[in-house]
């Protein structure tokens, strides 16, 4: 009996630690889309859609004329194409992935970031980082995730998975 009450603690225990079980994953969704992979891919990471609302990646697409200083126009129906992906894909859409839905539930209703780095929730998981982690020629700013998220392409952004150039892998003091 004593190895029956066991097994199942173990089993309802690994059950609970798979979010997935019970609809719920951890990160993002990956990046799916060929266009978009390739299109945004070529010149910076290709952020998950899920790491903003669609208010913003509309915003985001609206503003490609002068996207972060630079001009990354697209033809109108390239542009299209992608707008519908990001916006099928974004945060509110996902929230069976918990970082879609922490920060989606982090941007007020009135607020509309065009940049990940400006979402509450982005701002207070990286809270701890100094000017030296960031700074560094391997870093260059916190929007370049796989500099430190070693698996963030994959949509996977767990702690466990951190090394930051230089500085080796993350520990939360």
């Amino acid at each position: 009996m004593k190895k029956i009450v066991i097994a199942s603690i173990l089993i309802a225990g690994s059950l609970f630690a798979d979010s997935s079980f019970f609809g719920s994953k951890k990160d993002v969704a990956p990046a799916t889309d060929e266009l978009y992979l390739k299109e945004c891919g070529s010149c910076h990471f290709a952020y998950q859609p899920g790491l903003l609302p669609s208010r913003s990646w509309v915003k985001v697409m609206d503003g490609l004329d002068n996207h972060f200083g630079t001009d990354a126009s697209l033809d109108a129906k390239d542009s299209k194409s992608i707008l519908k992906y990001l916006v099928d894909n974004s945060a509110e859409k996902f929230t069976n992935y918990k970082r879609s839905k922490k920060i989606n539930d982090s941007v007020a209703a009135a607020e509309t970031p065009i940049a990940i780095t400006k979402t509450r929730y982005f701002i207070q998981k990286h809270r701890e980082l100094s000017a030296k982690h960031i700074e560094q020629k391997e870093v260059k700013s916190l929007a370049n995730c796989m500099a430190c998220h070693t698996k963030a392409d994959k949509g996977s952004y767990n702690e466990r998975e951190i090394n930051i150039p230089n500085f080796g892998k993350w520990e939360d003091d």
